[in-house]
C-alpha cells in the first residue's frame, strides 16, 4: 500500500504546485474573476481522470472474458505505466527549475484569449497527473483484487499532497522540493521496476512470452510469502521469493541503468566569457525562477 500512497503523494503534489502557480499568480495580477475558470479546468481533469481508471477497471473485469486477454490487457498496461513513469519523473527532474514561468507565461497568453482558454490551461496542466495516476495505481494494485487498501493508500497520498499544497501557498511550511522529488523519484523508479516485473510475469501467463516455469532462485524458505515483511516488499516494490528468469532480467535492466542516469548530478554548462552581461542576466533570471518555483509565491 505505501507505493500507492507515493504514487498518490508524488503525482498529487505535482498537481497541487502547478494549480497554486495558476492560482498565485491571478491573485497577484488582480485577476481573481478569472480563478472560477481555472477551478473549472481542474475539476474536469479530475473527473475525467476518475473516469478514465474506471474505465481501466471495466475493461479488465468485464470486457475480457478469457484469463489469457485480461492478463495482457494488464501486461501492456504495466508497460505503459512503466514508460510513463519514467518519463514524468525525468520530466520533473528537467523542468522543476523553470515550470513556475513557464505556466505564468502561458497563462498570460490564456488570458488574453478568455475565459475558455484559461480553464482549458488549467485543464491541461491537471489532466496529464491524473490520467498518469490513474493508469499507474491500476498498474502497481492488480494484485489486489477485491482490497480496498490500496484505493485508500492513494486517497491518503492524494490528500497528503493537497495539504502539503495548501499549506506551501500559505507559507506555513516549506520543504526541499528538489530533495523531494530526488528521493520520491528514485523510490518510484524501484516501483516501477516492480510494475515491469509484473508486466513480463502476466506477459508470461498470457503464452506472449516463455520461461512461466523457469525460476532465477527460490528464496522462499528465507521469505516466506505470508510473513508481514514480505507482504510488504511484494506490495512496495514486486518483490517475489520465487521469480522467473525474464522477471528478474527486467527488474535489473530496467532499474539499475534508470536509477544510475536518475541520481547522476546534473552538468552545469560553460558560460562563454564573451557573453558575460548577457549570460549574467539571464542566469538571474532563471535563479529567479527556480526560486519562485522551489518556494511557491506568497499571497497578495
Amino acid at each position: 500500500m505505501f507505493a500507492t500512497y507515493l504514487i498518490g503523494l508524488r503525482e498529487g503534489l505535482e498537481a497541487t504546485l502547478v494549480v497554486s502557480i495558476l492560482v498565485a499568480f491571478l491573485v497577484k495580477s488582480q485577476r481573481r474573476d478569472r480563478l472560477p475558470q481555472v477551478w473549472a479546468g481542474v475539476g474536469l481533469a479530475v473527473a475525467l481522470s476518475v473516469l478514465f481508471g474506471w474505465l481501466i477497471e471495466y475493461t479488465s473485469t468485464s470486457l475480457l472474458s478469457r484469463s489469457e486477454d485480461r492478463e495482457l490487457f494488464e501486461a501492456i498496461t504495466s508497460v505503459a505505466a512503466v514508460v510513463f513513469v519514467t518519463w514524468m519523473i525525468f520530466w520533473m527532474r528537467r523542468a522543476a527549475r523553470t515550470i513556475a514561468g513557464e505556466l505564468r507565461g502561458k497563462l498570460t497568453q490564456a488570458l488574453a484569449v478568455g475565459s475558455l482558454a484559461v480553464a482549458g490551461m488549467a485543464f491541461l496542466a491537471v489532466i496529464r497527473e491524473g490520467l498518469e495516476t490513474a493508469l499507474i495505481f491500476y498498474s502497481a494494485a492488480q494484485g489486489a483484487a477485491g482490497d480496498s487498501g490500496p484505493l485508500l493508500a492513494l486517497i491518503g497520498g492524494i490528500v497528503t499532497a493537497v495539504v502539503l499544497g495548501v499549506l506551501l501557498y500559505a507559507s506555513a511550511l516549506r520543504i526541499n522540493l528538489s530533495k523531494f522529488f530526488t528521493w520520491t523519484g528514485a523510490l518510484l523508479i524501484l516501483v516501477a521496476a516492480g510494475i515491469l516485473k509484473y508486466g513480463v510475469h502476466d506477459f508470461q501467463e498470457a503464452g506472449v512470452l516463455p520461461g512461466l516455469n523457469d525460476l532465477a532462485f527460490d528464496i522462499t524458505g528465507a521469505l516466506d510469502p505470508s510473513t508481514w515483511y514480505a507482504a510488504l516488499l511484494a506490495g512496495m516494490f514486486n518483490v517475489t521469493p520465487a521469480p522467473t528468469v525474464l522477471e528478474t532480467i527486467a527488474w535489473v535492466v530496467y532499474a539499475v541503468p534508470v536509477l544510475l542516469l536518475f541520481l547522476r548530478p546534473a552538468r552545469r554548462r560553460p558560460v562563454p566569457t564573451a557573453t558575460t552581461t548577457t549570460v549574467t542576466d539571464e542566469r538571474g533570471a532563471d535563479t529567479g525562477a527556480e526560486a519562485e518555483a522551489a518556494s511557491p509565491p506568497q499571497r497578495a
